[in-house]
């Protein structure tokens, strides 16, 4: 193994490892601290909030010691890979893949750089080679990946009680279809008042324009001859 290839190992070890240890202080010390990661964790359906919050403190700040030094390094790839399982199927699983979307892009990204780094091994410069522990290959990646597995199942079978999801549907369908009957009438009823209020209108509108004109007519042509009557009957007269 080059030299190159000895630094980019540890590298990612360290990088990796910050990641966990700043998460594990996360959840100790931001934000809610260990009562809000406790009720994180309730709310993802795992029973003993505080004691989930905990072992996730431990496991994660350790699991980045472990990589940092690169000591034992198969079973801290295995502690990253089983906290990035328990993250991405309770969590980040039913929001898909994107991380935008808090999906599970990242944790399953975290989850394979750690079992590729069981599978290659710490490198040259870790506590594993200075001490002789030579667990790599498919050795190291067996163990990382099956204890990963085991401990995930061991945490959601104990812990994991979801509780059933209040059935809000069947209340709602029958308040929206109610809903939407007065809405139906309403629209029925606007529909039909303007055709009521413009029926009369075309008939009543001529009858009020032709009334009046034969009223005015016949005052019209009787006003000059009840002025000329009586010319005539001086010019007669004359």
């Amino acid at each position: 193994m080059s030299d190159a290839d000895v630094a980019v190992l540890l590298l990612v070890r360290v990088v990796v490892g910050v990641v966990m240890i700043m998460h594990g202080l996360n959840h100790w010390r931001g934000g809610g601290r260990i009562e809000g990661t406790a009720r994180w964790f309730t709310g993802l359906g795992l029973r003993q909030g505080v004691l989930q919050a905990w072992m996730s403190v431990l496991t994660e700040v350790g699991a980045g010691i472990l990589l940092i030094l690169g000591l034992l390094t198969p079973l801290a790839c295995a502690a990253v890979i089983s906290v990035m399982l328990v993250a991405g199927l309770l969590a980040h699983r039913p929001n898909g893949f994107f991380v935008f979307k808090d999906g599970y892009e990242y944790v399953l990204t975290l989850a394979v750089v750690a079992l590729a780094l069981a599978v290659l091994g710490p490198g040259r410069w870790s506590v594993d080679n200075a001490a002789g522990i030579d667990l790599t290959g498919w050795t190291g990646g067996g163990i990382a990946l099956g204890a990963a597995v085991v401990a995930t199942g061991g945490l959601l079978g104990t812990f994991w009680r979801p509780e059933p999801k209040a059935e809000a549907a069947p209340t709602t369908e029958p308040a929206s279809t109610t809903n939407a009957e007065p809405t139906m009438d309403a629209e029925r009823k606007t529909d039909a008042e303007p055709k009521t209020a413009v029926e009369p209108q075309p008939d009543t509108g001529p009858r009020t324009e032709i009334g009046p004109q034969p009223a005015t007519e016949p005052l019209s042509v009787a006003g000059p001859e009840s002025e000329n009557i009586p010319e005539s009957v001086d010019q007669e007269a004359r």
